[in-house]
């Protein structure tokens, strides 16, 4: 079967994360026969730190670590791709707008492999906590997030739609099929009434849709949506051993203020594995 899935853009960073990102994009674009570009975009130490340096030698000592990261990143880059014996472009940010930067150059692709922002660790500075929702907000692009906790390099043997007649899930649900045509399991997660027909005749729907695109789904369908949706989410793909959740991401902007719904932001906060998402 043809995938639409022609070209990934993976974000890279300083971060060890990174890394991994790049294993799984690579692997993700080998199996779906689609080009690679990788794009290192952080925001100068400069701006991340929490104070401003006030002189031109402390600006100047930054800015040498900001050229250190990038050429230690790149050949990170360079050993993985050579690794993996796969053809993979590099590129990164030539000025301070690392987010306009980016989501110019995510418009063009068909998946983005992003990653789970990790407050814990020296280098996470780099890239604003509020990357992954900024993008994917603003460039309207399927988008998958991987936990900075890990994951396996070519995830979705078991994967979970988050279901929900929206636009977003609708969205993120074809955004997915390559990836839901490769699992063993797709389980879809639902809750409230079923739908109510609002045509005669034939009526559309997730399961035969599915089903036309070759995927074979098991339905898990609770009577009323709980208020702590993200939790049991968390909950159920772990119950599941899910290693792949499908879902729409929710949420709107306010001028640079991006309000996220709250299934999204608790999964985006907590994720345990990787979550395909689409605005």
């Amino acid at each position: 079967m043809t995938s639409f899935i022609k070209q990934v853009l993976v974000h890279l960073d300083p971060t060890p994360a990174a890394r991994q990102r790049l294993q799984v994009a690579l692997r993700l674009a080998q199996q779906q026969g689609a080009r690679l570009s990788a794009l290192y975009a952080t925001m100068p130490l400069f701006l991340a730190a929490s104070a401003p340096p006030d002189a031109a030698a402390a600006m100047a000592m930054l800015q040498e670590v900001d050229q250190e990261q990038r050429a230690a990143t790149r050949n990170m880059f360079d050993e993985v791709v050579r690794t993996c014996g796969m053809a993979a472009t590099w590129s990164d940010t030539l000025d301070l707008s690392m987010f306009r930067n980016f989501v110019h150059q995510a418009l063009y692709a068909d998946l983005l492999v992003l990653g789970q922002p990790s407050a814990g660790h020296d280098l996470a500075a780099s890239v604003p906590a509020d990357f992954p929702e900024y993008v994917l907000l603003a460039s309207g692009r399927p988008a998958l997030v991987l936990p900075h906790i890990g994951c396996p390099e070519s995830p979705g043997t078991i994967a979970a739609i988050a279901w929900k007649p929206t636009r977003e899930a609708a969205r993120a649900v074809a955004a997915a099929l390559p990836l839901l045509q490769r699992a063993s399991q797709v389980h879809v997660l639902c809750w409230g009434a079923a739908e109510e027909a609002m045509v005669t005749g034939e009526q559309l729907e997730l399961g035969r849709y599915l089903e036309l695109h070759g995927v074979h789904s098991t339905w898990h369908r609770d009577a009323s949506e709980p208020e702590a949706l993200g939790e049991i989410l968390l909950s159920r793909i772990s119950d599941l051993d899910v290693d792949l959740l499908v879902m729409g991401c929710y949420g709107h902007s306010r001028a640079r203020e991006w309000m996220l719904g709250g299934a999204s932001r608790t999964i985006l906060a907590s994720m345990t594995v990787p979550v395909l998402m689409a605005h």
